[in-house]
């Protein structure tokens, strides 16, 4: 294969997988129904383990934690502690959370019904 055949090829494979990201990043419509009023046990790249539950009021309650979440346009958005709030968009297949910080994954959950852990 030439090198000019190689190169359109990796670049058709990036635009393919751009496209294909795009159109599974959850909706902000969906944000609200797969999360408010459940609890997602996870893990960030960045701070490791958590599992909070996502009152409908909009707080987050966690063991030993609180704070609040909102929907901004496509992305969830989480305030913790009075520090402003940090927004992520989302891959959501059935009860599997994927956070993205842009195109990249920073983080995984499983979405658990209502709060069974009691926060």
């Amino acid at each position: 294969m030439n090198a000019r055949l190689s190169a359109l090829l990796i670049v058709m494979a990036g635009g393919f997988a751009s496209a294909l990201a795009a159109q599974t990043v959850a909706s902000g419509d969906a944000l609200r129904a797969a999360l408010a009023g459940n609890t997602v046990q996870g893990s960030m790249a960045a701070s490791g383990g958590f599992t909070e539950f996502y009152a409908e009021d909009g707080t987050i309650r966690g063991a030993g934690y609180t704070g609040r979440w909102s929907v901004e346009g496509n992305q969830m958005c989480f305030a913790y502690d009075g520090n402003p709030p940090g927004c992520w968009g989302a891959q959501i297949d059935g009860s599997q959370v994927i956070w993205l910080g842009g195109a990249v994954e920073e983080g995984t959950g499983t979405i658990l019904p209502g709060n069974p852990n009691g926060f």
